[in-house]
């Protein structure tokens, strides 16, 4: 029997039908296989209101790659808008660019639900795929290669069979929960000890964008933080307030949350609206962030998890949608060199791409505090022209760690270990400088009568200096 038989024979079976579940669906229907999508929500384009995040999504170069094998790239970006850098807020309304990498570099904006459909449109768009709307997962029974799910509308339960699960079901995984009741599968979840809140800037009267559109705006305020996606459909952002749930729970009378957004975000305020400002935290809660690892994410050779299912990370490198993107083209890879055997496809990728997931992971975490804090730092913008210089310079050898992430499809654990390497080769050059430096002074103070008063003058800064590096 040909190879091609087998895979038309083979039932795929992925739950869930977000973004990594939809393009999962035309991956596998590319390579010949029957799939069936299991989604515990009703189909979202015929929905009102979509259950969920409407966080607008960041989509780059990874993200880009996995559409563009698929024909999908142009399609999904003429719904999106470029942002070549942050636009960074201070108290008063001023603002300054901080650019992304190079002059021609950005990311994409893009509405979720938007992407979603057209996600879930062109996985319909192939014969060999049907999506299941309102099915949750409730039971799986491995050994017979069953799953149970419960119809939303009639509580009624269907059985069916598969010969490979894929779980794309999002950080809250049913598919994980089952697995981890039958394998030795390593899990943590971490919930930050931030809440965020969706808001929004509407647009001009004439409909053009209140703000400059070609970035990501951000009111960074060491504690906490306010950003702001452009939206293409209708010319709005979308705006999230991050900070820590006290903060929220201060805020408990619309005169609070007023001389709080007049004191850290004056300008977006005039922008939004009182009105809208204090009827959102009327009625909105703060949502929780979690950040998911967990391995291996096969269960033999008849389950996976993919995406947040397998490392939910919280937003803040807006990598999230293209990490997920790019397990399918390792997946892809690895049943091309494998030839199908999922035997060797499975274990070899969760291998794989669990060692860069959990990277990307820790990357997450540490870009929060970036966000909300490094940007105002004197330090960190020198240091991000540096990096840029060093670029310029040396394009092979110094990478900044954004472009590498964001830019390339350099692996995430390679991309963590080249800045921890910069980052030495940094500090011990600039220890080395001081040392000469101080060397070349007391020289001259011993040999001119000058090194005391000298000495006075510039301990204070040499001390200063010190504690603002990072000794690795």
């Amino acid at each position: 029997m040909s190879s091609q038989s087998v895979q038309q024979k083979k039932k795929i079976a992925i739950v869930g039908a977000g973004l990594v579940g939809a393009l999962q669906a035309c991956f596998m229907a590319e390579k010949g296989y029957h799939v069936e999508v299991y989604e515990m929500r009703d189909d979202i384009r015929k929905s009102e209101k979509v259950f969920g995040r409407s966080i607008n999504l960041a989509l780059s170069c990874r993200g880009k790659e996995a559409l563009r094998m698929l024909g999908l790239e142009d399609e999904v970006t003429k719904n999106g808008i470029e942002m070549f850098g942050r636009m960074v807020h201070d108290y008063k309304g001023g603002t300054k660019f901080i650019p992304y990498g190079k002059e021609n570099e950005a990311i994409m904006s893009i509405d979720r639900r938007k992407f979603n459909e057209l996600l879930i449109s062109a996985a319909e768009s192939y014969s060999s795929v049907y999506i299941n709307y309102c099915h949750k997962l409730v039971d799986c029974a491995f050994d017979r290669r069953e799953l149970t799910f419960e119809k939303s509308e009639t509580k009624e339960l269907k059985t069916v069979k598969f010969d490979i699960v894929m779980g794309c079901d999002g950080a809250y995984s049913n598919l994980r929960f089952n697995i981890m009741k039958n394998t030795k599968l390593q899990y943590s979840q971490e919930y930050i000890p931030d809440r965020y809140m969706e808001l929004r800037i509407p647009p001009n009267a004439d409909g053009s964008f209140m703000m400059p559109k070609n970035y990501l705006h951000l009111w960074p305020r060491t504690t906490f933080m306010l950003i702001g996606l452009p939206n293409v459909p209708d010319h709005s952002f979308v705006m999230t307030l991050f900070a820590p749930y006290q903060i929220f729970e201060s805020l408990d009378s619309d005169r609070k949350v007023i001389e709080f957004f007049r004191a850290n975000f004056v300008d977006a305020l005039e922008m939004m609206g009182e009105a809208f400002v204090t009827n959102a935290f009327r009625t909105l809660p703060p949502l929780p962030l979690v950040s998911v690892k967990c391995k291996p994410y096969n269960l033999e050779d008849y389950g996976v998890l993919l995406g947040d299912a397998a490392h939910a990370m919280v937003p803040f490198y807006g990598q999230g949608l293209n990490c997920g993107f790019e397990d399918l083209i390792v997946f892809n890879e690895f049943m091309e060199k494998y030839d199908h055997d999922f035997k060797k496809v499975l274990p070899e990728f969760s291998e794989y791409r669990s060692i860069d997931a959990q990277a990307m992971n820790d990357l997450a975490m540490r870009n929060y505090k970036e966000m909300k804090a490094d940007v105002n730092s004197r330090l960190f913008i020198l240091r991000k022209k540096l990096d840029n210089i060093l670029y310029w310079m040396l394009p092979k050898t110094w990478v900044p760690l954004y472009t590498s992430v964001s830019f390339s499809r350099i692996r995430y654990h390679q991309c963590m270990a080249n800045r921890d390497w910069q980052d030495k080769v940094i500090n011990r050059a600039v220890v080395t400088l001081l040392c000469c430096t101080m060397a070349g002074l007391t020289y001259l103070g011993f040999n001119m009568g000058y090194f005391a008063k000298l000495n006075s003058r510039l301990a204070p800064w040499c001390s200063r200096v010190t504690e603002m590096i990072n000794f690795k």
